[in-house]
């Protein structure tokens, strides 16, 4: 009977040991290709045919969405006019496993011509295409993880981490930050949590705050007509205390016999977290996600100015 689950641990086994493969065979290759990258006054356009040009358009695409600008171009295409996209000021970055793949090396002496740097990754050093290239990125790998080591499959996914490696590297050296990633991804769910502040998304009027001093019935009101599942506690308008609705509930399962006599102050969380209006939603997302909190008080030095709730960020 076929064993699938051996068969997919085989093959995780497989494209890992590849992985470790492409690390040993790193070298300053690496280093000049950024550097290339980095200094070019154009864009970076991928080009690459079947699996490896698949691959070749979603490296085009992180570089694009992480501050490098790039393209995909086909060669087949290229080979029809597509050419024509490509700048004097552009790099190219031609991909191919075996580095003789037919529609790249009919384009090389058109690059060559028009003296466009060219970067080769190639699981062959001694193709005609690694030859040709000015720099060139090993992508050997030792086996396919296809059963009949015939389909791309390590090779694609070597492919696809160096593709992965060089834009991480791209970004480190740009300096490239949560807030430009925004900006690239305005459309996204991401995006909008990385654009959106804190302050864009609070509640601020009517803020259920209660004193210390503040007995059960009137806290529950307060909490009740403030609709957000908890009371602030101030004392001369200074943040020293929350209570929400998990805190009432434990309060009066404390004793074998409910109590409704407590104040604010003996049931209050103390410290609670705060953040600033002007910080990103993703920031008070990510406190809450670590405090396994569903609220955030929104202030300055004790001082407050509102709550944001997770659920709000989750709906930007």
């Amino acid at each position: 009977m076929l064993n699938s689950i051996e068969i997919a641990k085989e093959v995780f086994k497989i494209e890992a040991e590849s992985i470790n493969h492409l690390s040993k065979n790193l070298d300053d290759n690496f280093t000049k290709a950024i550097e290339l990258i980095l200094n070019t006054k154009g864009r970076c356009v991928v080009s690459g045919m079947g699996k490896s040009g698949h691959i070749g358009a979603k490296i085009a695409a992180t570089f694009a969405s992480t501050g490098t600008p790039s393209f995909f171009i086909h060669p087949g295409e290229a080979l029809h006019g597509d050419l024509g996209m490509l700048t004097c000021d552009d790099i190219l970055i031609a991909i191919s496993n075996s580095g003789e793949t037919e529609e790249l090396l009919k384009i090389i002496p058109v690059i060559k011509r028009r003296k466009i740097p060219l970067i080769v990754m190639s699981g062959n050093l001694k193709s005609t295409l690694a030859k040709q290239g000015d720099i060139c990125l090993n992508i050997s790998i030792t086996k396919e993880a296809c059963p009949l080591n015939l389909a791309p499959m390590s090779s694609t996914t070597a492919t696809l981490v160096m593709g992965d490696a060089l834009a991480a590297a791209l970004m480190k050296a740009r300096n490239f930050k949560p807030d430009d990633f925004a900006l690239f991804h305005p459309g996204g769910s991401l995006g909008r949590k990385l654009l959106t502040k804190v302050k864009d998304l609070m509640v601020s009027d009517n803020l259920p705050i209660v004193h210390p001093e503040t007995e059960f019935n009137d806290l529950v009101n307060v909490m009740t007509s403030g609709k957000l599942g908890l009371c602030i506690v101030l004392e001369n308008e200074k943040l020293i205390g929350i209570i929400t609705d998990g805190d009432l509930r434990r309060a009066l399962k404390a004793n074998d016999k409910p109590r409704f006599d407590f104040k604010a102050r003996e049931i209050m969380s103390t410290n609670p977290k705060l953040v600033d209006a002007d910080a990103m939603a993703s920031e008070a997302e990510e406190i809450m996600l670590k405090y396994k909190i569903k609220e955030i008080v929104v202030g300055k030095k004790e001082k407050v100015v509102g709550i944001i709730q997770l659920y709000a960020i989750g709906n930007v």
